[in-house]
């Protein structure tokens, strides 16, 4: 899902100036040329974000020259052809070419169709990790599992995914995806993490959606409370 994630990082640089960098603190964002100032927030001084991610394999231009800003590239949806290694291709030609990747991301709400969801069947994607993905772990890359939506076809879905890997799709940490009111999303983490005990997990989109400012500020605050007393 695309919706209120800006919003809701907007909110968090209004509050924070001059903070120490947190490894924990990342921005998913793809950058519009019809607002280039709202480029230079997320990687200011007052900023404490080190990571981010725009739904791609290539970096954003507006944060390109940028070395303490890392870049994450994700493996959005899976491509028409069956032998296709356009992802793999991309990220080994970063690495190759000096750009810091650590860790990748894998299939934006594969369960989901609407509002940014990829739609792809867990036998595709398993496929398509095989492929493109799980090479990256000889190069040193950390594989993000798919990050499936946070309704229960969500677990579903990642289940079925794993079962089609055969055990070839070796995941190093789990995204989290939630839009509702603070006690789901601590519900659904503590859910997450009760399944898949032996993986880190990365909440990379979350909100409180249909709120006002006041009520997003108050939900920010308290889920990253949250988030910054657990591993």
């Amino acid at each position: 899902m695309y919706k209120s994630q800006s919003l809701t990082l907007l909110i968090l640089l209004s509050t924070v100036s001059a903070q120490t960098k947190s490894s924990k603190r990342g921005l998913v964002y793809v950058p519009s040329p019809k607002h280039p100032l709202d480029d230079r927030l997320w990687d200011s001084s007052t900023s404490d974000l080190t990571w981010y991610y725009n739904y791609g394999s290539q970096p954003s231009p507006a944060f390109s020259n940028n070395s303490n800003f890392q870049f994450v590239p994700m493996l959005w949806g899976a491509p028409s052809s069956n032998s296709d290694t356009t992802f793999l291709d991309d990220v080994t030609s970063l690495i190759k070419g000096g750009t810091n990747i650590s860790y990748v991301l894998t299939f934006n709400e594969p369960d989901g169709g609407d509002n940014g969801g990829s739609n792809v069947d867990a036998q595709t994607a398993a496929e398509t990790w095989i492929r493109e993905v799980e090479p990256l772990k000889k190069l040193g890359v950390k594989l993000g599992a798919p990050a499936v939506t946070g309704a229960p076809t969500g677990f579903n879905w990642l289940q079925n995914f794993f079962t089609h890997c055969a055990g070839n799709c070796s995941a190093d940490f789990i995204p989290v995806h939630w839009y509702g009111n603070f006690e789901g999303l601590a519900s659904h983490v503590g859910q997450v993490n009760g399944t898949y005990q032996n993986m880190t997990m990365w909440v990379t989109e979350y909100a409180l959606d249909h709120a006002t400012l006041e009520e997003s500020q108050s939900f920010y605050n308290q889920s990253s409370q949250f988030f910054d007393r657990i591993e």
